[in-house]
């Protein structure tokens, strides 16, 4: 079949194919306004519908429901603006629906953010969404392996213009030889080629097959993306999460997904990707936010990590939670009327072993604990005041005992002293007085050295670290935290039943008004117990059921069971880490991207196959990233020489393109922020980063270009930059066993140049 592009560039300039694109993009935006026209007329509508007054619960949460709808759904449709189009395929196929024109074996196919179609032409497609399975072959095809496309065109816009087109002829006449690599794409190599800022870019118009093939996955399990630096794991992760979004929305529009990164830097380094490709209600957290009101920021030691990550942290947090399950040193007197009891350490011990067995947690077994010694006083007083003068059987019936049973649980003394002996516990409470005090440590992990209850404890009013999430999130499955959700249900009905005794009252009070007065005289200027209820309970009636989105009520449950979760950079994920986010997805759909290379968590990932054993045994896919996108070659040259002391085994990535320079090596001493501004004022366009040992982390001096960031080395996973400069890394080996992980990770931040300021030993 003759190549369409020819045949209509033999009588058509450049100019005139440009202007053959910007019609079409100009038909599509006006299409797409009109969608944001009528959105923004029915939400008028919406909030008009209510009568104020007559206001109905049912309407008012319908019409909020159709309100978050329509605002969700006007934000897509203004998001897709950036960009709306950016592909068109040529493809043959059986079905045509928008012939090439002269060719009605060839359909053509535009390709961008959303999907647009023509409702007066019988719902025709105008704009396929790229994640639509008709708009795979944009992304799959090659000259090699074509998939049926002849032209796969691309468009360079700028808001709604088009600046260029860009065509590969992959079939048909003039199709060329297949190039060597993808870097000679030029789409592909203008992405890599662009300056950085300081949020990631999405690569919906660039992604490449092996990465379309993960987004695509349509694994329902837990899989792995194993990728070296710079080969867009995550790049791939979050378009995977929108792929999702769009093909199972009904189910994780209420379930949920939860994006798990390595620190709050590469959250908001993210954070722009899913909204422009039109997805918001998604929850961005790192480990150290996913136990609901708690932010982990604060650094701690590296034997602290390690401990606190390790599994042994399990069973130190049992025994510190049986710690508060309290024995009396001496029996306890209580006063009940007239008379005294005593509760001895027998009869605790014999309530704190019922509870025990029952293996509920805490704050659910303390009801066991309670009631069993209850009872055992109950019994206690019934002997005082049943017993028969005569010798024989207690005169006090069952009936008789419940009913003492009753009146101690009344009791304030018997209340306190159950308070005292088995209180109820709160996770946040436990864990401060256990890290804070030394004793609780010595109590809690007896069956540890010194070194590492001394690497536990830490001042009183420490703020929270990170590693101390997944301690909280264990405790609260050891306490037994209350369901946010089951609670809500529970205040609403206890709302309901309040609703319900004020109308009660309300009758009444209605049936006994004196009817005595002339109505007419009083109406005006009585206000009756009727109106005074009825004002209240109509404001009350007024409040709307919970109308909060999926993610909002996530944030704060502790319980929630997500749809997805994706984590990213998960080596660096500890056993307790592991044991967190594993509640966090029960159905175990997870992806799970990351580099054991690049491994700076004492307490991380060494062996995918270790960590997820526990929790799939062997039942996860396994995907590897091999071209690396981000690093010029020169650079990689020195990576592959550090990677190989990580690793001797480890197959790296393949760089695809060359910066032209080589890295830069400078003497210890060298003023980092001197060559930060050489290398601006050879580009001001773009950012530079010195990346420095964790211990010598600083911040940016006044009056220097906000281009130039100062990062320690824990703070970069994930983050690119233009220009990176890493000083002493020397020091950066010696801070931490993972020392040449961290260099590693430290020097492949880099798409231009690298600068080292001081020697790197071994190489």
């Amino acid at each position: 079949m003759p190549n369409i592009f020819f045949e209509r560039g033999s009588h058509l300039a450049a100019e005139e194919e440009l202007k053959v694109e910007q019609a079409y993009v100009d038909d599509l935006f006006t299409r797409l306004d009109d969608e944001v026209t009528q959105a923004n007329a029915r939400m008028q509508e919406v909030m008009l519908r209510v009568d104020p007054s007559n206001p109905d619960p049912e309407a008012l949460v319908q019409r909020e429901t159709e309100y978050h709808g329509l605002n969700a759904r006007l934000d897509r449709l203004n998001i897709a603006q950036l960009g709306l189009v950016f592909g068109r395929i040529d493809v043959e196929t059986a079905d045509v629906e928008n012939p090439v024109p002269g060719h009605p074996g060839l359909e053509r196919r535009y390709i961008g953010r959303m999907g647009l179609l023509d409702r007066e032409d019988n719902y025709r497609t105008l704009l396929l969404d790229w994640r639509a399975d008709q708009a795979r072959p944009f992304y799959l095809a090659t000259t090699a392996n074509p998939e049926g496309v002849q032209i796969r065109r691309h468009l360079r816009t700028r808001g709604r213009q088009v600046l260029g087109i860009d065509d590969e002829f992959l079939a048909g006449e003039g199709a060329g030889v297949e190039r060597s690599g993808v870097g000679s794409e030029s789409a592909l190599f203008r992405a890599m080629q662009q300056a950085r800022s300081g949020h990631m870019r999405n690569i919906v118009e660039t992604i490449q097959r092996e990465q379309d093939e993960i987004i695509r996955d349509t694994t329902r399990g837990v899989m792995v993306v194993q990728g070296g630096p710079g080969t867009g794991k995550t790049a791939v992760a979050l378009h995977r999460v929108a792929y999702l979004l769009y093909t199972h929305r009904d189910q994780l529009a209420k379930s949920g997904v939860l994006i798990i990164g390595p620190n709050r830097t590469f959250l908001d380094y993210i954070s722009r990707v899913l909204p422009e490709l039109g997805e918001t209600g998604v929850v961005l957290a790192t480990l150290g936010e996913v136990y609901p009101g708690v932010s982990g920021t604060a650094q701690e030691p590296l034997l602290a990590r390690e401990i606190k990550g390790s599994l042994e942290m399990v069973e130190i947090l049992r025994e510190a939670v049986k710690d508060h399950q309290l024995l009396p040193d001496e029996p306890v007197e209580l006063r009940v009327g007239s008379l005294t009891l005593l509760c001895d350490a027998a009869m605790v011990k014999s309530s704190r072993t019922r509870a025990r067995r029952s293996r509920q947690p805490h704050n659910d077994a303390r009801k066991i604990f309670n009631e069993h010694l209850l009872e055992q006083l109950a019994q206690q007083l019934a002997e005082k005041i049943g017993a028969d003068p005569l010798g024989g059987k207690n005169l006090l019936s069952r009936a008789d005992i419940d009913e003492l049973h009753d009146e101690l649980a009344a009791e304030p003394a018997v209340e306190s002293l159950l308070d005292e002996l088995w209180p109820e516990l709160e996770p946040t409470e436990v864990l401060r007085g256990l890290l804070e005090d030394r004793d609780a440590i010595s109590s809690a992990a007896r069956d540890y050295d010194e070194e590492t209850q001394d690497a536990l404890h830490r001042d009183e009013g420490s703020t929270w670290a990170p590693s101390d999430a997944a301690l909280l999130d264990e405790l609260a499955v050891l306490i037994g935290m209350p369901d946010p959700e089951q609670a809500r249900v529970q205040a609403e009905s206890r709302h309901r039943e309040m609703i319900e005794d004020a109308q009660d009252a309300l009758d009444i009070l209605s049936g006994s008004a004196s009817t005595d007065n002339d109505d007419d005289q009083y109406e005006a200027e009585i206000l009756s117990a009727h109106d005074v209820i009825d004002a209240e309970t109509l404001a009350q009636r007024q409040e709307v059921r919970d109308i909060r989105s999926t993610a909002d009520r996530a944030k704060i449950d502790h319980t929630w069971a997500y749809g997805h979760v994706i984590v990213d950079e998960a080596q660096e994920l500890s056993p307790m880490d592991w044991r967190m986010v594993m509640r966090r997805s029960p159905s175990r759909w997870m992806t799970l991207v990351g580099d054991t290379a690049q491994t700076g968590s004492p307490a991380g990932v060494d062996s995918w196959h270790e960590a997820l054993a526990p929790y799939v045994k062997t039942r996860f896919r396994h995907h590897e990233l091999t071209v690396n996108y981000r690093t010029p070659a020169e650079i990689m040259a020195v990576a592959h020489k550090i990677l190989a002391v990580i690793d001797p085994m480890a197959q790296p990535a393949t760089a695809i393109r060359e910066a032209g320079r080589h890295p830069e090596q400078l003497p210890v001493g060298t003023d980092p922020w001197e060559v930060a501004a050489r290398l601006l004022a050879e580009d001001a366009e773009r950012m530079v980063a010195i990346i420095i040992p964790d211990e010598r982390r600083q911040a940016t001096p006044p009056g220097v270009d906000p281009a130039i960031s100062v990062l320690g080395v824990s703070e970069v996973k994930g983050l690119e930059f233009d220009h990176v400069i890493v000083v002493d890394p020397l020091a950066l080996i010696e801070q931490s066993p993972q020392g040449w992980q961290d260099l590693y990770v430290a020097v492949t931040r880099t798409t231009q140049t690298l600068t080292l300021i001081g020697d790197i030993p071994e190489l």
